[in-house]
């Protein structure tokens, strides 16, 4: 028997403090329900047995975002209804790329739905599930005081039952059902969304109230500096015009990058160098994280939560709820720093320990999270796992062989591997501890970070963001040490993209050294460069009706409106709706892109009077997705490149998740998982400690086969970076 359920609840807790908080003072109102094809039926106030001998009759229970649902009954009727039995359709959507909401799966999926309806339910939730405006004569609106909306919010929640049944009928299940690995993987994270971690909510306290403080005193001091014409540097506008008319700087923006770029100028006047210090403090967003946490915790002091399972659309990897914690800062402070801070924070003395408040409070952020009362946090992480994962995926045993010489403590580390493969410099002979030593492995951690996926010139711009990196000082350190040759093919492009007005907005040297790096680290990876195509010409000939194409580990095939991209695990990659385009003629010469239009079969290169000719390798294909930047469903494009991006991290999320049902099941019980990271709570006795989670995290599975996996940790009473 198939059960479908939903609930209908009133809180005077807003729902944005996170399901767990907004549970805590909940009431539900209304259970609507379905039995197989049965007419949909409706409970008002139902009591405890009601829902029980529903849920306890059913097979299967299909809800719509069931942690909801399972965590308000559990809250207001002690009704535990286990995931064992429950099928997620938003989970279920997540997992085969399809959108999560059920008003958007109902427009993708075909399932009919009255907009309007729609429309007047959302009023209606608005008028019946909180409280009233302030002022009302009526608190809050019920059956009795209003039934004739009443009436028509009933038929409103009847009609989200419907949708959710045709909604399941539909879904794919090659990669969520009740019985599916992936269904039991599941089940393991609404447990550790259940159980939560503990939060220092002292801290919290003391940081929310010594950054308001520092915030304050920031704006006095502009103030003073601006002779009042300027209230605080977080007014971005007011601060540019002021700039530009008092010391005749025009700055583009004020994002950190470009404050920083300002400060470093020996030129800049001490009193604009000071106002641009206080905007850099003063901008300091992460610490709004604080407030989250405030509004979010339990009253037992835990956060729960804050994980939503496939939340990364195509690779299924977890996404960040509530405080957010996939897109923690990282700490520009060292250890010891953070942790004196944490302390006068917590006793309010922090101006005494620190000269940049703000800093120490956004680097502390991650101290929240910490250990219950006779209890350890042990962490462990997958070391380069990505790396890793790339080089198993594509075959490129050099570095394969590196990772594993690496974790025998006989080889150096990939970022000296990576510049030595690609100046023909032994990595042995960098030495970390120079000046020199150090630049050269920097310029190999920009190249493996940045160029895996098919990235160019563009993937360096959003590498030096992320990572801090100062890419002119990259340049001028680099340019020397470049062969002739590929000095050369770089100049030609710089040439070429300048005339297309494509340089980024970079230097001619910084631009020529980002391509020149680019093309020696293609160079010292063939196998990785040859899979970008080869994944893009397979799902190229299954789109168009070959047969299933395999690429190494990886396998293509299309079902119905599905092309799919088989992982090691055996799990899916989904594509709905795939389209091929074919790309523009490139010069078989210095492969101009762009440059020819697809009529022409020939046409004189105005770089190096090369003959210009078809090139199935601009040839694209796309799909239909939710649009990262509108949210929207759209059309997406894609390419070999981000094929195996997808690939990639979809795989390494696979080993992950290995890792995690190995280490609850040794009794290291999960509480988050924070990229490639997992935070366990255990017992604080030597029966547990980091090298055994380490070890189950890298265990592997049959299918990992080949794969040189390692992983480091630490045992701590407060999270850290």
């Amino acid at each position: 028997m198939i059960l479908y359920l939903d609930t209908e609840t009133y809180s005077a807790i807003p729902i944005a403090r996170g399901v767990h908080a907004y549970a805590e003072g909940v009431e539900i109102m209304v259970a609507t329900y379905a039995i197989d094809d049965g007419p949909v039926e409706a409970i008002e106030f139902p009591a405890r047995g009601d829902l029980e001998e529903l849920i306890d009759g059913a097979d299967i229970v299909v809800l719509q975002n069931s942690h909801f649902d399972r965590t308000v009954m559990r809250h207001a009727l002690g009704v535990q209804l286990s995931p064992s039995k429950v099928y997620d359709t938003m989970v279920g959507a997540l997992a085969h790329s399809l959108p999560g909401s059920l008003s958007s799966l109902c427009d993708v999926l075909g399932v009919a739905a009255d907009k309007s309806k729609d429309k007047a339910g959302k009023q209606l939730i608005q008028l019946f599930c909180k409280p009233q405006p302030a002022g009302r004569k009526i608190p809050r609106a019920t059956t009795a005081t209003h039934p004739e909306e009443w009436a028509r919010f009933i038929d409103y929640a009847k009609s989200d039952i419907s949708s959710m049944r045709e909604v399941y009928k539909k879904l794919p299940r090659w990669n969520y059902d009740i019985g599916h690995p992936e269904h039991r993987l599941w089940q393991l994270d609404q447990l550790i969304n259940d159980r939560g971690f503990a939060v220092d909510t002292d801290l919290v306290a003391g940081a929310i109230r010594a950054v308001t403080q520092e915030k304050a005193r920031l704006a006095d001091c502009t103030v003073e500096l601006t002779d009042g014409e300027l209230a605080s540097t977080t007014q971005r506008d007011a601060t540019l015009l002021y700039v530009l008319k008092a010391y005749g700087w025009a700055l583009p923006d004020l994002k950190a990058d470009t404050v920083e770029r300002a400060l470093s100028d020996d030129e800049i006047p001490a009193d604009l160098r000071e106002l641009l210090r206080i905007r850099l403090q003063a901008s300091t967003s992460s610490t709004a994280k604080y407030k989250k946490l405030t509004s979010a915790v339990s009253k037992d002091g835990r956060l729960r939560g804050s994980l939503q399972f496939a939340g990364a659309m195509r690779t299924a990897r977890w996404a960040g709820r509530v405080f957010q914690p996939h897109n923690l800062p990282r700490p520009t402070i060292k250890r010891n720093e953070v942790e004196m801070a944490i302390d006068a924070m917590k006793l309010g003395c922090e101006d005494l320990v620190t000269p940049n408040i703000m800093d120490a409070a956004s680097a502390a952020i991650r101290g929240c999270i910490v250990s219950s009362p006779g209890k350890k946090l042990i962490v462990a992480d997958l070391s380069a796992i990505e790396g890793r994962v790339a080089a198993w995926l594509a075959g490129e045993e050099w570095k394969l062989q590196a990772f594993r010489d690496y974790d025998d403590g006989i080889g150096p580390d990939l970022y000296c591997v990576a510049y030595g493969r690609a100046f023909n410099v032994d990595p042995l002979s960098i030495d970390k501890e120079t000046s020199e030593g150090f630049l050269q492995r920097q310029i190999g951690k920009v190249m493996e970070l940045m160029l895996q996926y098919e990235g160019g010139v563009g993937a360096f711009l959003t590498g030096a963001e992320t990572y801090g990196i100062d890419l002119d000082a990259m340049a001028i350190a680099a340019y020397p040490t470049l062969p002739e040759w590929v000095i050369e093919e770089a100049s030609n492009f710089w040439v070429w993209q300048k005339k297309l007005g494509n340089t980024h907005g970079l230097s001619r040297d910084v631009f020529i050294v980002c391509d020149a790096l680019k093309r020696l680290w293609r160079a010292a990876h063939p196998h990785i460069t040859g899979t970008w195509p080869a994944l893009r010409d397979a799902a190229i000939g299954v789109v168009h009706g070959a047969e299933e194409q395999q690429v190494g580990l990886l396998s293509f095939s299309k079902q119905n409106a599905w092309l799919k991209m088989r992982l090691p695990s055996g799990r899916f990659l989904c594509y709905p709706s795939p389209r091929f385009a074919p790309g523009k003629r490139e010069c078989s010469v210095c492969t101009g892109k762009g440059l020819f239009q697809e009529d022409e079969r020939t046409k004189t290169c105005p770089l190096c009077e090369g003959v210009g000719e078809i090139d199935d390798n601009r040839s694209s294909i796309s799909y239909m997705g939710v649009n990262q930047f509108s949210r929207r469903w759209d059309r997406i494009k894609t390419y070999g490149g981000k094929l195996f991006e997808n690939a990639t991290q979809a795989a390494a999320r696979d080993v992950l998740a290995l890792g995690m049902e190995a280490a609850e099941a040794a009794g290291y019980e999960l509480v988050l998982t924070v990229h490639d990271e997992n935070l366990t709570e255990c017992p604080d006795t030597d029966d547990y400690d980091a090298d055994t989670l380490a070890q189950l995290m890298t265990s592997g599975a049959d299918w990992t086969a080949g794969l040189p996996l390692a992983a480091e940790g630490f045992e701590a009473k407060r999270y850290r970076k």
